[in-house]
């Protein structure tokens, strides 16, 4: 297990080593900098002149080659130094740091409601003996994948904060204020959850120890949530890494949907006046996140099920998971 962390944790720096390159040559390629942004967009909102833009551009590093700012930003980071923001003159990591308490709360909380409004349904499905409702219910989850989260946010403001003024609409004001965005974040994680939940169960309940279990009278509730959950829920388990990124991803935009203060608000900003460093925090973070919660997916494999033993193979030293004979 030690090793398997180990070799897991080289790949997951590795993830984030590409990520931040990756990211940094394409805002390099990208049309105009920050100097510009900052040439339009002055603080009294008058254009800079050329000599006061090649004195922004050195003092921002951008008279530099690109390797060697590239060199530069890469150093910094690995002293957890992202440089300051070009908007607002502060430290891009802790202006991040600041915001993302409020972006984890909504995340967190949208993952929760998705896995257990995702199991319900699955379970629902599972249980019910009513061909058309089992249909109905194993139909619904990709309606829930396909809409856009954006639309359904817009559409709860319309009716549950306009019509109805049950919920605010926008801003950080307490619990009420985060019902909305979390459980418009919620909809895409339940309905994966349901629909990889449910094609698991099917198998699993067509397997011989379950018609053992039931010729030994087990009731389909005990069937169902005794024998068939556990062993069906390790692809659920497994989409989390991708469930956790996609959260993320989402927060950004909810964020913006209910004008919440957080790293939404923050990175919107800072691709708009390309600030760079601020950028490369918001990515650097979120690719933190996505490989953290792969790695404890990994690592929580063998506690779920026993009978998977993490093995390594020479050479290459590929990892995988088998089952033990």
């Amino acid at each position: 297990m030690i090793t398997y962390a180990v070799r897991r944790l080289g790949h997951a720096l590795l993830v984030l080593w590409a990520t931040f390159t990756a990211t940094f040559f394409l805002l390099y390629v990208l049309p105009g900098d920050a100097a510009l942004s900052k040439a339009g967009v002055g603080g009294d909102g008058a254009t800079l002149s050329p000599a006061e833009l090649v004195r922004v551009r050195a003092d921002l590093g951008l008279d530099q080659p690109v390797v060697g700012q590239y060199a530069t930003a890469l150093l910094h980071a690995l002293r957890g130094d992202f440089g300051t923001s070009t908007q607002t003159g502060a430290p891009a990591l802790s202006m991040y740091v600041e915001a993302i308490p409020e972006t984890l709360k909504l995340a967190g909380s949208a993952l929760l409601l998705g896995l257990v409004a995702g199991t319900g349904w699955a379970l629902l499905a599972a249980w019910t003996r009513w061909r058309f409702l089992r249909q109905a219910l194993l139909a619904l989850p990709a309606v829930g994948v396909s809409i856009p989260t954006f639309w359904i946010g817009l559409l709860l403001i319309q009716v549950v904060s306009f019509r109805w003024q049950l919920l605010p609409a926008i801003g950080n004001d307490g619990v009420r204020s985060l019902v909305l965005p979390a459980l418009v974040l919620a909809v895409p994680t339940a309905a994966m959850s349901a629909q990889i939940l449910s094609r698991s169960l099917e198998a699993t309940l067509h397997a011989p120890y379950i018609e053992t279990a039931r010729a030994r009278g087990a009731s389909r509730s005990r069937v169902l949530l005794r024998h068939a959950l556990r062993n069906s829920v390790l692809p659920v388990v497994t989409a989390l890494g991708m469930t956790a990124g996609h959260l993320i991803g989402g927060s950004v935009i909810m964020e913006t949907v209910f004008s919440r203060s957080g790293v939404g608000a923050i990175t919107v900003r800072a691709v708009n006046f390309q600030d760079t460093p601020v950028v490369l925090v918001a990515v650097v973070f979120a690719a933190v996140v996505f490989v953290g919660v792969n790695l404890l997916v990994d690592l929580l494999y063998p506690v779920i099920d026993p009978r998977i033993q993490l093995r390594t193979t020479r050479g290459a030293g590929l990892l995988r998971a088998g089952v033990a004979t």
